[in-house]
């Protein structure tokens, strides 16, 4: 039997590690609840969430062999699978929807997982996806309600602040 040659760090691919890559991935995906995702951190250990940023984002989301729509199906999948982890998983349902994934490809995934993780872990799964579609359509709502009556205000004439003064008193 023949023992391989020990690894040298001339034989192994160099990590990308870049913290603005990360940073700006962590944007893209989670959108304006980025820095509240990780944001309470730093109060406990400070320094975790830049690490998570820098080795997460801005490290294994940017090696090249995957698309980000496979990782999302990736991390949609290994998170339904570990379970205890729902508000992660509904991170990454939302970023699965901001993406162009469709609820029916996220519902897809945690019903393929059944035979394979368990029903309980995928209806645990399918209960976390089906409360962020709701709440996303909410949010969606309220931001659409918002648009058109910032669309009526802008459309309304515009009304004088301060009464004009009366004739006289502008005399006197």
């Amino acid at each position: 039997m023949t023992v391989p040659a020990p690894m040298t760090p001339a034989d192994l691919t160099p990590a990308p590690l870049d913290r603005e890559a990360g940073y700006a991935l962590l944007a893209d995906l989670a959108g304006p609840v980025a820095a509240g995702t990780l944001g309470g951190l730093d109060g406990v250990a400070p320094g975790f969430a830049d690490w998570i940023v820098t080795s997460l984002f801005g490290g294994t989301y940017q090696r090249p062999g995957l698309a980000l729509r496979d990782r999302q199906v990736a991390n949609l999948a290994a998170l339904t699978a570990l379970g205890g982890v729902e508000p992660q998983l509904a991170d990454h349902v939302r970023n699965s929807l901001r993406i162009g994934m469709t609820r029916e490809e996220i519902t897809e995934v945690m019903v393929h997982l059944a035979p394979y993780v368990g029903v309980p872990k995928a209806l645990a799964g399918l209960r976390v996806a089906t409360a962020t579609f709701a709440e996303t359509q909410q949010t969606q709502q309220a931001q659409q309600t918002q648009r058109e009556q910032q669309k009526n205000q802008a459309q309304q004439p515009h009304r004088t602040l301060h009464p004009q003064q009366p004739a006289e008193a502008a005399q006197a």
